[in-house]
């Protein structure tokens, strides 16, 4: 199993602690080795004209300081009490802290001690939340019990232990519709029996992918997989990273909710009740 690298914001005092000491001060001269080289683009000027004047110096602060820095996505002001002047940095999806003058770069955990928030991790999760409407479905394939009224997606590895025994719970369930999306993280056994499912005709490929992770029935290697398979895991793969798809198993409701690992059927009941009801 990848281990889920979940957080959860109602830490103790204690955790919160630890991690606020944790905050590493990033020299400024370092930064550009996080990253390849590239310069700033037309696009981002675009985006300075279109930000408040201290996000727009901040991020004209940091490209001359920094000329190998990736292309800055989003300079925007932290909402902190007692008006301490800190900004947010966004990279892609890694998010820097700097102060007014674009001075220093703080790469670490903001944590409000008072509400025991973590506020850099409410901000990771926003960033890379999931509409479940948005799902790429075509790179999924599809088990259906009962009615199949109710939806979930799940991304899986099937060399994932505990994607087996998610496997099992969701047998339990009835009136249910699964997206499996193979998300092959756990090395060259995991690529080689999801080319084997995928590369199955499409109306085979949720038995074969139940007879291995239930009765450990390894599905057959096919001799014609086309490149097409090896596109779709390639995106799966992508979209997990862009999403921060971290652990298998991991699941999506309907009401976009996010749950890593391997529930109970129970637990995952309460998650469709939630979606019902718009929670």
């Amino acid at each position: 199993m990848t281990p889920s690298l979940s957080l959860h914001v109602g830490r103790s005092a204690r955790g919160l602690l630890a991690a606020l000491f944790g905050l590493t001060l990033v020299l400024l001269l370092g930064l550009a080795s996080l990253h390849p080289a590239q310069a700033q683009s037309t696009v981002d000027e675009a985006k300075a004209t279109a930000e408040p004047a201290a996000a727009a110096a901040i991020r004209k602060s940091l490209g001359a300081r920094l000329p190998k820095m990736p292309a800055i996505d989003e300079v925007r002001a932290l909402p902190l009490a007692g008006g301490t002047s800190l900004y947010e940095v966004r990279v892609g999806q890694d998010i820097f802290y700097t102060d007014a003058q674009g001075r220093h770069l703080i790469q670490g955990q903001i944590i409000d001690l008072q509400s025991q928030r973590n506020l850099t991790e409410e901000r990771t999760e926003q960033l890379s939340a999931v509409r479940f409407q948005d799902l790429p479905f075509e790179d999924a394939f599809t088990i259906r019990r009962g009615k199949g009224e109710r939806q979930l997606a799940v991304f899986s590895d099937p060399e994932c232990g505990y994607c087996r025994r998610l496997e099992r719970e969701l047998a339990s369930l009835d009136n249910v519709t699964i997206h499996v999306f193979l998300y092959p993280v756990l090395g060259p056994q995991s690529t080689e029996k999801s080319q084997a499912v995928w590369c199955t005709a499409s109306a085979q490929r949720g038995q074969v992918w139940l007879d291995w992770m239930l009765k450990g029935t390894p599905p057959a290697t096919q001799a014609n997989c086309s490149q097409r398979t090896l596109d779709t895991l390639a995106r799966n793969l992508e979209f997990g990273r862009k999403h921060r798809i971290q652990g298998t198993p991991t699941m999506f409701f309907a009401n976009d909710a996010r749950a890593p690992g391997a529930l109970s059927a129970r637990q995952i009941e309460q998650l469709f009740a939630n979606a019902a009801t718009g929670k």
